[in-house]
């Protein structure tokens, strides 16, 4: 069910969608009311009003951050995307582009003199360049149903290019003479992905001659194939990138089709020589391998590779290939968590990448001869990206209690400074509430951190609700991350204690501890559940009469599952978009290597895996007895939306209190900000009704 979220190309064409008139009447200035500053708490309309900083690159010389801020107007349902750049030195800030709608997607130019971005300013979306001030803007490609990313060969002769290519026939096509028709016909798996149904195109790469402006005819390096590059369902450009010298375009794609694709993560990194047109496979493994990037010098090749097939959260490990010699090396076999968002330093000596360790996110070092591992920075917080020119490191950081912003980090001592200041007029007039690390002993005796939120102006001589926040994933740490919608400074605001535990499954805390949650979603990790919370009503700030259960995806299948065995904590629960009866599940979800890996296999197998049996929330539902408040999205095909209305169904079939809430245009998340708003509106009103 976890998809990385971070996903540059979704965010802009949801924007692209939400932008189809011209915004002037729109307000993206993100000010606060008089009324908002005297209230002096986080709303569901202040979040709407945060400017979302990504897409951050350094220029060349290093002086010079270029980054995006999205910004939304909840009441008209508009959003647009600036390309901004900050001074390294100085902090000092500029907007570059001016045009309405979404500007997305800046590089610089590898000579440093333009930046090239994305932007939908003509109909469609095309590549446009610019002076580093944010001038001369001119438009350089004009390609047909536009393009979705983009980049500089380092030699600054070509570029690449991605755009979907048609290859199969549509419905009409075959049947020319009933033109009114309105069907799909499949064949085979996967025909639907995320949010989409299969639209007979595939994502493929172009790459074109390029000088001082002007773009060539572009060749498809993947003519013919019915493959994606970069992978479907997020399109990560990180997936693509140039050798040193611009003769090589390293790329990922999982070149299988059908029930194969579905039931498999086998994706590979491809060599393309642009000189005679040769696609060589790199890598051999089963699992994932992806975000290819080259060593300053082009000798080597780094990139993330997973062993196990199936497993979409196996440990992500970072191997180098030696071009010369064609040896592979697992460089952080000796290190036990992930690595990720790969940056060589100027010598080739060593890679910069981000790692978690107990439910934070930091930056950190491997020297590739000694495989040394150097942790540079520390503290309450996630860093999300990194990026590396000369001697000048930066990444963006989010803490739960900070949106993403900017900052520049000592390579050597891991000092810290912040470059952006994004929403500082929010952090001013609102106050965020205390955020304490805990730990608590499990049922099978082990060490569980467990993340305590209070409300703002917290008097410990009081007493509280509390919500036992379940994290989705399944394997996707509660680390310190700042969300627009499972919010925990949000929730503070509105007078709850927030308990928010690292439960079996999660990472950060060791491959082992993530490893236990498949083929086992209802045993220990709803223990962790019941204890995390059990532990901290005996806080006397904590009121253990007012509870209440919340979560999505995997959050929203712990709702459920608690709900038959609660024995009476909880006054009420909220599952978004959670799965109810794993059998149906395992027949409507898109990806079936995840529900093959963590439930063990299909319902149909016998001896039958003993997850349908223990740990499909269906089969306790007798045991209900608590109002539930059920979130359903129509458009998302992770987590059918018909598991909901089962649940529903089930409750008040029963005569348990419940409310549906259905969003027929939304996917897995809530990406529109007045359903957005909604959705908050209708989550405290729940709570407030049955808990408080």
């Amino acid at each position: 069910m976890k998809k990385l979220t971070g996903s540059l190309i979704l965010s802009a064409l949801l924007m692209l969608i939400s932008c189809g008139e011209k915004p002037e009447e729109a307000d993206f200035s993100g000010k606060l009311t008089e009324e908002e500053i005297r209230g002096g708490r986080l709303t569901p309309e202040i979040l709407w009003k945060f400017g979302r900083v990504g897409s951050s690159q350094l220029s060349p010389d290093g002086s010079t951050v270029v980054y995006t801020v999205s910004r939304y107007d909840h009441k008209t349902n508009k959003s647009m995307t600036e390309v901004c750049a900050v001074e390294v030195q100085t902090g000092e800030t500029n907007v570059l582009t001016s045009f309405q709608g979404s500007n997305f997607s800046p590089r610089w130019r590898p000579d440093g003199e333009k930046i090239g971005f994305l932007s939908n300013e003509t109909d469609e979306v095309q590549l446009w360049e610019m002076n580093p001030d944010g001038s001369g803007k001119q438009q350089v490609s004009e390609i047909e149903g536009g393009i979705t990313g983009f980049g500089y060969s380092p030699t600054g002769n070509h570029i690449y290019y991605t755009r979907q290519v048609k290859l199969d026939e549509t419905p009409k096509e075959i049947y020319p003479d009933l033109p009114h028709i309105n069907v799909r016909i499949e064949d085979d798996l996967m025909f639907r992905h995320w949010d989409s149904w299969h639209n007979y195109s595939y994502s493929h790469i172009f790459v074109a001659g390029y000088s001082d402006g002007r773009l060539d005819e572009g060749k498809d390096i993947m003519e013919g194939e019915k493959f994606d590059s970069p992978l479907a369902p997020f399109y990560n450009q990180a997936e693509i990138t140039w050798s040193p010298d611009g003769k090589i375009i390293a790329y990922t794609s999982k070149k299988l089709k059908g029930a194969e694709y579905a039931t498999s993560t086998n994706s590979n990194i491809y060599f393309y020589d642009i000189e005679n047109g040769e696609t060589t496979k790199i890598t051999e493994g089963q699992g994932y391998d992806k975000y290819p990037v080259f060593s300053p010098d082009g000798r080597y090749l780094a990139w993330q590779s997973m062993e196990t097939p199936g497993y979409e959260s196996d440990k992500a490990r970072l191997f180098i290939y030696n071009r010369e010699n064609g040896v592979k090396t697992y460089l952080t076999r000796d290190f036990e968590e992930n690595a990720s968002d790969f940056t060589w330093s100027p010598g080739g000596d060593k890679i910069y990448f981000i790692s978690g360790t107990n439910a934070t996110y930091q930056v950190f070092a491997i020297n590739i001869n000694t495989r040394e591992v150097t942790q540079i920075t520390s503290g309450h917080h996630n860093y999300n990206s990194i990026d590396l020119s000369g001697n000048t490191l930066v990444g963006e950081k989010m803490s739960m209690s900070m949106a993403t912003e900017i900052f520049r980090i000592n390579p050597s001592g891991g000092e810290e400074t912040q470059l952006t200041f994004t929403n500082s007029h929010i952090y001013d007039n609102i106050e965020m509430g205390r955020v304490e690390e805990h730990w608590v002993r499990t049922t099978d005796g082990e060490n569980m951190l467990v993340w305590l939120i209070l409300p703002p102006g917290f008097d410990s001589s009081e007493e509280y609700p509390a919500l036992l926040y379940c994290q989705g994933g399944p394997q996707s740490a509660v680390s310190q991350f700042f969300s627009y919608r499972w919010n925990f400074q949000i929730m503070a605001a509105h007078d709850y204690v927030v308990v928010a535990p690292n439960r079996r499954g999660l990472p950060t805390f060791g491959q082992e501890w993530n490893r236990q949650i498949s083929g086992d979603w209802g045993g220990q990790a709803m223990q962790d559940y019941l204890t995390a919370i059990d532990a901290m009503m005996e806080k006397p700030f904590i009121d253990e009469d007012r509870l209440g259960a919340v979560g999505a995806s995997f959050g929203g299948y712990s709702a459920f599952q608690l709900a038959g065995m609660h024995e009476r904590r909880f006054r009420a629960f909220i599952s978004h978009n959670g799965v109810f009866n794993l059998e149906s599940m395992y027949g409507a979800t898109e990806e079936i290597f995840f529900v093959n890996h963590d439930l063990e296999g299909p319902y149909w197998e016998r001896p039958k895996p003993v997850s349908y049996e223990e740990s499909s929330p269906h089969r306790f539902v007798q045991n209900w007895d608590t109002p539930m408040l059920i979130i359903t999205c129509e458009r998302d095909y992770r987590v059918p939306y018909t598991e909901g209305l089962q649940a529903f169904t089930a409750a008040r079939l029963q005569g348990i209190p419940g409310r549906l809430l259905h969003f027929p245009d939304e996917n897995h998340w809530i990406l529109q900000p007045q359903n957005g708003i909604l959705w908050q509106r209708e989550f405290f009103s729940w709570l407030d009704r049955w808990v408080k």
